[in-house]
C-alpha cells in the first residue's frame, strides 16, 4: 500500500516538475522566484489535480485512465492551470 502512495507522489512531482519546464524553458515565461517560483506553482496545481482526481474519480475514470495506475490528467491541467495564471500575474506586476 505504501508503494502505491509512493507512485502517486513521483508521479505528482514529475508531472510538476514538467509543466514548469515546459512554462519556464520552452514557452519563456517569467515568473516571480524565476524557475523556483514555477516549479512551486506546477507542483502545487499537480497535487491539487490529484485532489480534483481524488474527489471527482467516477466521473473521471470514465473520461481517460491510463494504464489502470495514476491517472495523470487531472494533475495535468491543473498544474498547466495554475502556473498559465501564475505566469498571467508575474507579467501583469512587471
Amino acid at each position: 500500500m505504501t508503494a502505491y502512495y509512493l507512485t502517486i507522489g513521483l508521479a505528482y512531482l514529475v508531472v510538476g516538475f514538467g509543466v514548469a519546464l515546459f512554462f519556464y524553458f520552452v514557452l519563456r515565461k517569467r515568473f516571480l522566484g524565476s524557475f523556483w517560483g514555477a516549479l512551486l506553482i506546477g507542483l502545487i496545481g499537480a497535487f491539487a489535480g490529484g485532489l480534483v482526481d481524488f474527489l471527482f474519480a467516477d466521473i473521471i475514470a470514465v473520461l481517460a485512465n491510463l494504464n489502470n495506475s495514476v491517472n495523470i490528467f487531472p494533475p495535468i491541467i491543473t498544474a498547466f492551470i495554475l502556473v498559465w495564471l501564475f505566469s498571467l500575474i508575474t507579467d501583469n506586476r512587471e
